[in-house]
């Protein structure tokens, strides 16, 4: 990441700009089903923000820190301190700037798969 995206003080969290984000990166972070699913529960509510615990995961506590990071070093989330919580918000204007339809056609591809495997 360029010296803009460094962390400004302690709670400030390094995020790609919108420049920087590359579909290899996009593609990496959502071919992980619980990834997929966190951002298809960001997405159901895209203007909301949401601390991790909100999720309900399949995974440890340390699995679920290190899902929510590669989500945000791919550009997918922005995540942000709110007191000691970390929330999470989609990054979906700058996905669909640079992606157009892309994130639509792979959440619906989710849900028709998950409709067809019976779940999340």
């Amino acid at each position: 990441m360029t010296p803009a995206t460094a962390p400004a003080g302690p709670r400030e969290l390094p995020h790609p700009t919108r420049g920087e984000i590359r579909l290899e990166g996009l593609l990496h972070a959502l071919a992980d089903p619980v990834r997929l699913r966190i951002v298809r529960d960001l997405a159901a509510d895209s203007g909301a923000l949401f601390s991790c615990s909100h999720f309900d995961l399949p995974v440890t506590k340390s699995t679920t820190t290190y899902h929510f990071r590669v989500l945000r070093e791919s550009g997918v989330i922005r995540q942000t301190y709110r007191g000691t919580a970390k929330m999470n918000g989609l990054r979906r204007d700058d996905l669909d700037a640079l992606f157009p339809g892309l994130l639509d056609a792979l959440l619906a591809a989710a849900a028709r798969q998950a409709a067809v495997v019976g779940g999340d």
